[in-house]
């Protein structure tokens, strides 16, 4: 009797939206773990774009955005920061023309698309049994249709901005937080040798996790966040307090990109959106600047004080992970293998009430504006008067507080 060689099942893995430092962690503890168990992995380049560029007509060999993933590859990778794999920001049911691969040009010809079955064909042509994507709500809510499609995947959450619907904690957060209070304390030699304000802008989108939590962890003396729109006069006020209360005299406030004056509007770098109708953020960390300058002299019995204003924007998701996000990058990887094993479709790992744990792809929603559902709770953990978080009564709250929906 000749007993038939088995063909191993195969696992496609990818990354997309922003990199964030953990990333490469993730995919080096998906293959090893995938190898080990008997799994082929491929990797799949640049996102969503790299699945619906996969052109049938070609081998596999031949293709631009694929590759067969081993252990001595994602060895020495997987101590790096970014993402090897490299991302897109593409919507897979929403491609411009000019951005439809060559091959598919002559199937399309609206000026946005839905290339969703190219999405789905690409998939079966690389013989994909189980997907695995890392990514923040922009790429996880595509996971959500291609699981409608009766595509199988296991979803990982990543975004420096902590705010994935459905867990406590994604990929890249910690060492958001880790850079940000490493580079504010380092900024504070020049604010204090000045005896300045420093005011330092922060990535964030519409949530204000990336800083309230650096403000916990003792990196300013007051943050203000999309949650709740501030009063430049009180903000002042305290900020002119917590000068005067320095011996220093220097003080600190970390601004959320997507934090607002009261009566005001988000403020954006242009009216230009990317493939999720996002504009890009940017500029309230300047104009509050201008305003504490020029708002000084009254609270400081006529004196007006100078600003350091810095954006910290893509220093903190870049460089090599810190321990946090070498460590929970693996231990989410080896969820997603224990679910893919046990063929449990359909779900996101997570951590809820600090523990590991999965949730259904489908609690990664978004509101009517196309963003993220997941926001600070400003009544249990931001001062609205103080413009500082609230960490009292915390007995029996997990680790990462101030992420918890």
């Amino acid at each position: 009797m000749i007993l038939q060689k088995r063909t191993p099942k195969t696992i496609g893995i990818l990354t997309g939206g922003g990199d964030v430092p953990g990333l490469n962690p993730a995919i080096r503890a998906v293959t090893i773990r995938a190898i080990h168990e008997g799994y082929k992995v491929i990797g799949i380049r640049n996102g969503w774009k790299g699945v619906i560029s996969i052109n049938p007509s070609l081998p596999i060999e031949d293709q631009d955005y694929c590759v067969e993933l081993t252990e001595n590859m994602v060895n020495r990778l997987g101590r790096t920061g970014g993402t090897f794999l490299h991302s897109s920001r593409t919507k897979a049911n929403n491609v411009h023309i000019s951005d439809i691969p060559d091959h598919l040009k002559p199937n399309y010809k609206d000026e946005f698309n839905d290339l969703t079955d190219a999405a789905v064909t690409n998939l079966k042509y690389l013989g994909i049994d189980y997907l695995i994507p890392i990514g923040g709500d922009d790429t996880l809510s595509y996971g959500v249709r291609l699981h409608h499609e009766g595509i199988k995947l296991v979803a990982i959450p990543k975004t420096m901005d902590g705010d994935v619907p459905g867990t406590e904690y994604c990929i890249g957060f910690s060492t958001c937080v880790t850079r940000t209070i490493e580079l504010t304390h380092a900024l504070r030699t020049c604010a204090g040798s000045h005896e300045r304000f420093l005011v330092l802008e922060v990535f964030g989108r519409n949530a204000g996790f990336s800083a309230l939590l650096p403000t916990v962890g003792g990196a300013a003396d007051r943050c203000v966040i999309p949650e709740h729109q501030f009063n430049i006069e009180q903000l002042t006020a305290l900020m002119v307090e917590d000068r005067n209360n320095n011996p220093s005299k220097y003080s600190v406030v970390l601004v959320s990109e997507g934090a607002s004056f009261e009566g005001g509007q988000i403020i954006y770098t242009s009216h230009e959106t990317d493939a999720f109708g996002h504009k890009k953020l940017g500029g309230i960390g300047e104009t509050i600047g201008q305003q504490l300058k020029k708002l000084s002299p009254k609270f400081n019995q006529g004196k007006e004080i100078n600003v350091i204003n810095q954006k910290l924007g893509y220093l903190v998701r870049s460089g090599e992970p810190d321990a946090l996000d070498s460590i929970v990058p693996t231990a989410y990887a080896n969820l997603a293998m224990d679910l893919i094993i046990k063929d449990h479709s359909g779900q996101m790992v997570c951590i809820n009430d600090g523990k590991y744990n999965h949730i259904s792809i489908e609690a990664v929603k978004k509101d009517a504006k196309g963003e993220s559902t997941k926001r600070v709770n400003v009544a249990k953990f931001y001062d609205t008067n103080r413009y500082r978080p609230i960490y009292s009564n915390i007995i029996g709250d997990p680790m990462m507080i101030l992420t918890k929906e």
